[in-house]
């Protein structure tokens, strides 16, 4: 193994690391989002108000587009990425719903 190549493989190696890292920090904040998440879903069951909310939705979309733009990310994969998570976020609201009712 040359030296660039074992440069290479160490660089690799923090990387790598760096993305583990990154994957549990996203994971334990998914978690804790949801906790939020699953608090307010409760809320809207007890107090018969609709899963969704399409104003605030749209907002938050936006709000997550101007984020990922400031962060180099793209703005669509952050707004496709922002939809799965209310998506799952109305179904686990639906679900309070049909637990309440």
């Amino acid at each position: 193994m040359t030296d660039a190549t074992a440069r290479a493989a160490d660089l690799l190696k923090d990387h790598r690391a760096s993305i583990d890292r990154l994957d549990a920090i996203l994971v334990y904040t998914l978690g804790e989002r949801f906790k939020h998440t699953q608090a307010v879903g409760r809320l809207k069951a007890e107090h018969d108000l609709p899963p969704s909310d399409p104003a605030r939705e749209a907002a938050q979309i936006a709000r997550l587009e101007d984020l990922a733009v400031q962060a180099d990310l793209d703005p669509e994969f952050a707004k496709k990425f922002l939809n799965f998570i209310i998506a799952e976020v109305i179904q686990h609201h639906r679900q309070h719903q049909s637990d309440a009712g």
